[in-house]
């Protein structure tokens, strides 16, 4: 589809804006979504902190926008899901490499 904008009007091209902005906001908040279903309250979780340092903590509860982990030294991180990486917890008994880690 191609739109030639030297035939908009400024009162079009305003418009044609705002749609334009209000599909990226609705694009954000699907990949939003998308990512926080990938992870539940309790979940383990890291991500990276300023630097090159990782953390690692726990999901709390799941925000608008965000998700809220509290790490093991008890700070609480208001975090974008997208920035999250699971934690396989291998105390559960979880398979790996097609052996169980309970044997």
């Amino acid at each position: 589809m191609s739109i030639d904008l030297d035939a908009l009007s400024r009162k079009e091209l305003v418009a044609l804006n705002h749609r334009i902005v209000e599909w990226l906001k609705m694009l954000d908040t699907l990949d939003t979504h998308h990512s926080m279903l990938q992870f539940h309250p309790g979940a383990r979780v890291s991500f990276a902190a300023q630097g090159d340092e990782r953390l690692t903590g726990t999901l709390l509860k799941f925000n608008q926008k965000t998700v809220t982990v509290v790490t093991y030294d008890g700070r609480r991180w208001n975090i974008s899901p997208q920035l999250l990486a699971p934690i396989k917890d291998v105390s559960r008994g979880d398979i790996i490499e097609g052996t169980s880690t309970t044997d």
